[in-house]
């Protein structure tokens, strides 16, 4: 898969860049690369953002410096691209993310991320260049670098080559073998710790058994319950 980000602050992804699973699905020749809005901008001092027609506090990522740098890296319209590539717009009214839309996300061959700041991006740039647009969840934060390191973080391990163990994304939260429940809960050595014991059934060797107790641990969870059963 081919993740494009575009963001006023690549830095921001060192860290990210160089996550274990990041890096492995890198190896397995997926590719991450961030563009910087800035870098691209036809206006003079790098002008990126105005103040929003109407009045209010903010600004807001203008229209033109989003097509410039769209064009830049894919060298045509940006209104065409959305026929290519799935270009994704990370704002807090999208489509809320959840392992479903991951699933659909990791299925596609070219993902393009736009991350926003400050107001947000003029409108037309989602009305004629987005394929979608996707939420981390229903609140606010800075900019969007975040959700788009969220969204490159979830869909990065469902790839092929990012894991160690490609069976770890298999019975994992919200996956179809748990019917789309929080995972069940775990544990490991010792087996017991200040008189709090590993229930028994985990150190049976009995796998229908262990299968059929995690997987009524993850509906309990999904129905609120949080205390495991022994």
């Amino acid at each position: 898969m081919e993740i494009d980000v575009f963001t006023l602050f690549p830095s921001a992804f060192d860290w990210f860049r160089e996550q274990h699973h990041i890096a492995s699905a890198r190896a397995a020749g997926h590719t991450i690369e961030y563009v910087n809005y800035r870098d691209h901008t036809p206006l003079k001092a790098g002008q990126v953002d105005d103040t929003p027609f109407g009045g209010g506090a903010g600004m807001v990522l203008r229209i033109d410096v989003v097509e410039a740098a769209l064009r830049a890296r894919y060298g045509e319209d940006p209104v065409a691209l959305r026929d290519q590539r799935t270009v994704i717009a990370l704002t807090p009214a999208g489509r809320l993310l959840d392992d479903q839309l991951v699933d659909e996300l990791a299925e596609q061959d070219a993902l393009t991320l736009l991350a926003g700041r400050y107001e947000g991006f003029d409108q037309r740039v989602l009305d004629h260049f987005v394929t979608m647009e996707i939420s981390i969840g229903r609140y606010v934060v800075a900019g969007g670098e975040l959700p788009a390191m969220v969204v490159c973080d979830a869909v990065a391990r469902k790839l092929p080559g990012s894991l160690g163990h490609e069976e770890s994304v298999v019975e994992e939260s919200f996956s179809k073998a748990l019917e789309g429940a929080p995972e069940y809960p775990h544990y490991t050595r010792p087996a017991e710790y200040r008189g709090w014991a590993v229930p028994e059934v985990l150190l049976s060797g009995h796998h229908a058994r262990i299968r059929e107790w995690r997987l009524e641990q993850a509906r309990r969870r999904r129905s609120g319950e949080t205390k495991p059963l022994r």
